[in-house]
């Protein structure tokens, strides 16, 4: 088994292109992990699909937390703090991806692409990754995922309804005092309605 280095260096060789978007990931990252690879092979899927063509904004809905937003978030900029990034923590290797719509569009066309455990029975390693049966090293498992390419994602197009935009104001908690972005009237922020 190669270390990652190696690794890098293979894919910098063979696929100039996607070592460029590598070199960007991994010190947002820390590292090249499992994860944040299947997000890039997802990204550029979603892309694909959707026909997003340079410059255009994306916006993402992610099902975990763990690796695979990162590179949504560092090639395409859609982060948590602009809006083009939600995380719904289900612990699936999922992503939801629509285009900006324009002005007054209600629903928008999307994609929705998982990591398919059927099709990744076809890579035992992976599988026991993907599946937890087994430890199964980031640098064992990138050749698999670089070598599997689509071939281990399912999809499906699916239509996300744009968010209605809520009028907000500032006010101060009457609990705790502190400042917070009130949408319906509430008296008490977020934080304080939960602890009660």
């Amino acid at each position: 088994m190669d270390d990652m280095d190696t690794i890098i260096n293979r894919i910098k060789e063979q696929d100039p292109e996607l070592f460029l978007q590598i070199e960007k990931i991994i010190p947002f990252h820390g590292y090249l992990s499992s994860g944040a690879m299947i997000g890039l092979q997802m990204l550029t899927m979603a892309k694909r699909l959707l026909d997003v063509k340079e410059g255009e904004r994306i916006y993402v809905i992610a099902e975990t937390s763990n690796c695979v937003p990162d590179p949504f978030q560092i090639l395409e900029g859609a982060t948590t703090g602009n809006k083009g990034m939600k995380i719904k923590d289900y612990g699936k290797m999922a992503v939801t991806v629509n285009k900006r719509g324009a002005p007054g569009e209600s629903k928008l066309p999307a994609v929705r692409i998982y990591l398919d455990a059927e099709k990744t029975a076809a890579y035992p390693r992976l599988h026991a990754w993907f599946m937890n049966l087994e430890k199964v090293r980031h640098e064992e498992v990138v050749p698999i995922l670089l070598e599997a390419g689509e071939n281990i994602y399912s999809y499906t197009f699916t239509e996300i309804e744009v968010p209605v935009k809520k009028s907000k104001q500032v006010r101060l908690c009457e609990n705790c005092g502190e400042s917070f972005i009130q949408y319906e009237g509430e008296a008490l922020c977020e934080a304080c309605r939960h602890e009660q």
